[in-house]
């Protein structure tokens, strides 16, 4: 599965259609990324612009965004309805295929570390990426806007930011910078010009003002339009969904005698969502969204399954890639998701108080090993294409039976090497499997169980795949010694496996 991650950077600049401009040409000079869509809102005097590629691509994309951004935007002179703090207002990252939130946590690290030491510019992490729980709500960390957070990041302790000097940047202030799931901006426009409406029924449905859990609203006048405007971000659209938040603002909207006169949608949107309100208004019965005939189509038209799906058959096709190895990995995939599940489950609970710090630990850990394994199975795939890539080199001459020779021994090895991490591997994950049998919450004895006997034949899997590479290698210090390695790892599995099944056996009696 590719690895695609999208970036939805907000820029204080929705007048000046030269420097979105400007910004965009630096996003599209990065191969391999995308740009899906931009939006500039005069009165707001803001840009939302999204784009997708791979992990480190995106991050390079959004790190010369800002800084054109920087160049070009001065919050001196910026004037606009929208909350901001910065010329580059907010920067987030969003898992759509391949990573997990965790990867997108970590690119929002990476990149406000570089903003901080290379623009000087002052980076706060929100939402996953937040490092303390004053900052998870955007809201919060952006409160006061330029001005405020420029009167006091110098003297109050809780304006220190994650990255950066403790100093506004003197044009382009400061930036939050974090990882979410997609966001739905969504605004309704009211028929009346009385911002005091918009600003009442906005406190009335964002959940800071008791209202839906995963909606932030804020009032605003659309002077351009003679109407108020209730202005959301709806973060978990799956929880709050759009339909539920325009019902609710209907209902308060006629308390004042007051009509909606429409609504949008800001840069882009989950089909999902839009399908969710359809089923709602037209109040579908058996409603199935494989139902939708583009989806239909996109299968007909050569579109790929994602997921388990497409892993299966692809194992069960023809080609040699994926097979044992990749299977093997994707065992040890699943221990590590088993494991964390159990802790999910434990963690929080007031009986297992007492090993809940542990268990976080754990679930860190067979997280990581979730992960790794997953990359695992691809790079297995990997590894044996190169041994075939090799394997079709010209072999006319000597020189060129030689050449051939040295590079299918070179990608033996390589793939010798894959099974081996997948072993040290899934020997972590069932030593992790042992903690959550052992500590977890009983009542998942049985997962707990499985989780063991995945990392089990994962280990044993791999030490298959190890095995029969080996008898193409011709160094015979190489053989000896990793098959010395792989012997012990085994063992080692094997002993544990054994000693936490019975371990699982007297908790189910």
């Amino acid at each position: 599965m590719a690895k695609i991650v999208e970036c939805v950077p907000n820029f204080s600049e929705g007048r000046r259609p030269e420097v979105i401009e400007a910004i965009l040409a630096e996003i599209k000079s990065v191969d391999g990324v995308l740009l899906l869509d931009k939006e500039m809102d005069r009165d707001h005097n803001r840009a939302v612009i999204s784009f997708v590629g791979g992990p480190d691509e995106v991050k390079s994309a959004a790190f010369k965004a800002m800084a054109k951004a920087t160049q070009m935007i001065n919050m001196e002179k910026h004037r606009g309805e929208h909350p901001r703090m910065g010329a580059t207002d907010v920067v987030p990252f969003i898992p759509i295929s391949g990573v997990t939130m965790q990867d997108c946590v970590v690119l929002a690290e990476q990149l406000g570390k570089e903003v901080g030491e290379k623009l000087q510019i002052p980076v706060y992490l929100y939402e996953s990426a937040a490092k303390r729980p004053d900052r998870v709500n955007l809201a919060d960390v952006r409160r006061g806007e330029y001005e405020g957070i420029k009167a006091e990041i110098e003297t109050n302790p809780d304006r220190k930011p994650d990255f950066g000097p403790a100093k506004m940047h003197p044009t382009a202030g400061a930036v939050a910078i974090g990882a979410r799931m997609p966001l739905i901006a969504f605004n309704v426009y009211l028929g009346t010009p009385y911002v005091g409406v918009a600003k009442k029924i906005a406190k009335s449905i964002r959940f800071s003002g008791g209202g839906l859990r995963y909606c932030k609203a804020l009032g605003f006048e659309i002077k351009e339009r003679g109407l108020a405007q209730i202005s959301m971000n709806l973060v978990n659209y799956r929880k709050t969904p759009i339909f539920r938040v325009f019902e609710m603002i209907k209902a308060e909207a006629e308390r004042y005698g007051v009509p909606i006169v429409s609504s949008e949608i800001v840069g882009l949107t989950p089909q999902d969502a839009l399908l969710d309100v359809a089923d709602f208004y037209l109040r579908l019965e058996n409603f199935k969204k494989d139902q939708v005939l583009e989806n239909k189509l996109m299968t007909f038209a050569g579109g790929e399954k994602g997921g388990l799906e497409a892993f299966v058959d692809q194992v069960a096709s023809s080609s040699p890639a994926p097979g044992g190895g990749s299977v093997a990995a994707a065992c040890g995939a699943l221990a590590g998701a088993l494991s964390s599940m159990v802790c999910r489950l434990t963690i929080g609970k007031k009986r297992f108080k007492d090993v809940t710090d542990e268990l976080k630990e754990v679930l860190g850990k067979a997280e990581d090993v979730r992960k790794r394994m997953e990359e695992f199975i691809v790079k297995d795939a990997g590894s044996f294409d190169k041994v075939m890539e090799a394997m079709k080199l010209p072999k006319y001459t000597d020189e060129e039976k030689k050449r051939r020779n040295q590079a299918i021994q070179e990608a033996t090895k390589g793939a010798i090497s894959v099974p081996l991490q997948v072993m040290e591997t899934g020997l972590e994950a069932l030593k992790l499997s042992q903690i959550v049998v052992e500590k977890g919450n009983p009542n998942m004895i049985s997962d707990a169980g499985v989780a063991a006997l995945t990392a089990k034949t994962a280990v044993e899997g791999a030490y298959l795949n190890v095995r029969i590479n080996l008898n193409s290698i011709e160094d015979q210090n190489f053989v000896i010694l990793t098959k010395q390695k792989a012997d012990a790892l085994k063992k080692e599995a094997l002993l544990l496996a054994e000693e936490i099944g019975k371990k699982v056996e007297d908790r189910l009696t």
